[in-house]
């Protein structure tokens, strides 16, 4: 006797089949961030488009194509970590599309060593924007204004929390939580947890200080009526707060302009400056480089010793102590 399916077992087996297919290019969408997503996509464009001018097929394209591509975009004066995305965006694609990507041919390969090795330049870095830039900052905001308030408060909680941008504008009222020494902050999803399991740091009240980086959100978050939702919004004409959450790109735009205002260069800083600036200044009072990693959620202490190594260049130096001027009076 043989067992046979019915017409309606397939159809309730396609429909399962068709929702698991769903669900898993959903979740393989959550592999990486949004913004990835989006340069991804962008990059894609971008050779895509190269391809079409030049009358070669992007898919599946050759290595002979990507590397042509790769060295007429670094002529352009393209970064090399811009090139090694478009690259990352090509390789995805062609797998995506079931095509074997030519991403790590010789020829590939060679070329973006070349590209690496001529470009010779240091990645140009904002300046940190250690303790006391960050008080001169906080004291060129326009008090009187929730705009003022806000971004005192976006700096000197992005500074003591030594936040990335992203963590900053996705920070929620819910992800507070007081104590006696200060703000308990829960970071849902950061650079070093794409999974979002959560990682939390301690943001420390400093009493009697103008600075305080828990007095000014908690100022903040009076003055701008919020209950719940985003901490750091978006602001409007009339100085009204908005509902929507600031970009990360806001963020940068907030540390410059309150440079300007504080008679620094303003182009000397972005919204970096505030994880870079409270890093150095740590490093400057000689705290553990354990607890820098605490603060920072640095998964490799690699970086961290760079902030520690540059503050301390002269400290117990091995050149102490020679080529010291003789003492006249010992010699004969």
């Amino acid at each position: 006797m043989t067992n046979s399916v019915t017409p309606k077992e397939t159809a309730l087996a396609q429909i399962e089949l068709n929702q698991a297919m769903a669900a898993a290019k959903r979740y393989a969408e959550k592999s990486r961030s949004d913004a990835t997503w989006r340069a991804y996509r962008n990059d894609w464009r971008q050779f895509d488009t190269w391809c079409r001018g030049v009358g070669v097929p992007s898919l599946p394209a050759t290595a002979e194509t990507i590397s042509m591509f790769l060295a007429s975009q670094a002529d352009t004066g393209l970064s090399t970590s811009n090139l090694t995305r478009r690259l990352a965006a090509i390789r995805l694609v062609h797998l995506g599309a079931g095509h074997v990507s030519a991403h790590n041919a010789l020829t590939v390969t060679e070329v973006m060593r070349g590209i690496r090795r001529n470009w010779g330049k240091s990645p140009a870095k904002k300046k940190a924007a250690i303790d006391e830039d960050i008080k001169k900052m906080a004291d060129a905001v326009e008090p009187e204004t929730r705009k003022g308030i806000r971004d005192r408060a976006l700096l000197l909680f992005g500074f003591a929390g030594a936040f990335r941008r992203s963590e900053l504008v996705r920070l929620n009222t819910w992800d507070l939580d007081e104590r006696s020494e200060g703000l308990k902050v829960t970071i849902a999803k950061s650079k070093t947890d794409q999974e979002g399991f959560g990682q939390s740091i301690g943001v420390l009240r400093v009493e009697n200080s103008p600075y305080c980086p828990v007095q000014a959100v908690k100022d903040w978050v009076t003055v701008a009526g919020i209950e719940k939702g985003a901490l750091f919004r978006r602001m409007f004409r009339g100085d009204s707060v908005g509902q929507t959450r600031l970009s990360s790109q806001s963020i940068s735009l907030v540390v410059k302009d309150l440079a300007y205002r504080a008679a620094l260069n303003p182009g000397d800083y972005a919204g970096h400056s505030l994880r870079s600036g409270f890093l150095t200044s740590a490093a400057q009072q000689n705290a553990s480089i354990f607890k820098m990693a605490d603060q920072s959620r640095h998964t490799s202490l690699d970086v961290l010793r760079g902030y520690v190594r540059e503050e301390s260049l002269f400290d117990a130096n091995a050149g102490g102590g020679l080529l010291a001027s003789r003492d006249l009076d010992k010699v004969d």
